[in-house]
């Protein structure tokens, strides 16, 4: 299978899957101390503004303490967010697979503005990626496919994901351990969230718990 990532296809409909809360930047003369919580959710009650949605080509919601994304299209990307504002932030979350194949994308987002976005990618084989998408591409960031490493855990592990996004410097941990470290400046602020995705099989099943975005 390529692992270039040249072809996210973004379904409209995980676009359009509803908004319930509006934005909460934090004031524009608020200084948040180093690891102080800016939001954080552990998908308990269905009432923190995750989007949800099901449809034939999967599902987005709120499942049994965690939230669930499936999608059952090929080369699709479902991604969800909590309909908030930040710039610098620090996101941790534990992602596992529940179902479907290991070749897949399992991540979190950082500085949505309603298309565009930076994604930070492992899959269930053990591969990961930093990048952006903007105007309607894909662009992996500091490499140009997707790469290895033996820190991930495969098939049906739990994985504890980490992105911080601050400044120009965006860097990504998985289970601890530093993965890759790059500098952009394409996106300055947006919303955070979560993301999943086929590649040329349908069927990812993945559950997502403890969400925390930290003051990096």
């Amino acid at each position: 299978m390529n692992r270039i990532l040249l072809s996210f296809l973004l379904s409209a409909f995980a676009a359009l899957a509803c908004a319930t809360l509006p934005s909460t930047p934090a004031a524009p003369n608020q200084v948040m101390a180093s690891g102080s919580v800016l939001f954080q959710d552990d998908f308990a009650k269905a009432v923190t503004g995750w989007d949800r949605l099901m449809t034939a080509e999967g599902i987005m919601d709120y499942d049994a303490g965690g939230y669930r994304i499936l999608v059952n299209s090929l080369e699709t990307n479902f991604w969800s967010t909590p309909h908030k504002d930040f710039s610098d932030v620090r996101i941790e979350v534990d992602s596992g697979k529940i179902g479907g194949p290991d070749e897949n994308r399992i991540g979190v987002v950082c500085r949505f503005t309603g298309s565009d976005y930076y994604f930070f990618l492992i899959s269930s084989d053990g591969f990961y990626a930093i990048g952006v998408y903007r105007g309607g591409q894909a662009v992996l960031l500091g490499q140009n496919e997707m790469r290895a490493d033996s820190n991930i855990k495969t098939g049906l592990a739990v994985n504890h994901l980490r992105a911080d996004c601050m400044g120009n410097t965006l860097t990504f941990y998985v289970n601890g351990f530093q993965l890759a470290q790059v500098q952009d400046s394409t996106l300055a602020s947006g919303d955070i969230g979560l993301l999943a995705g086929t590649f040329a099989q349908p069927g990812v099943d993945v559950v997502f718990d403890n969400f925390v975005v930290l003051q990096p």
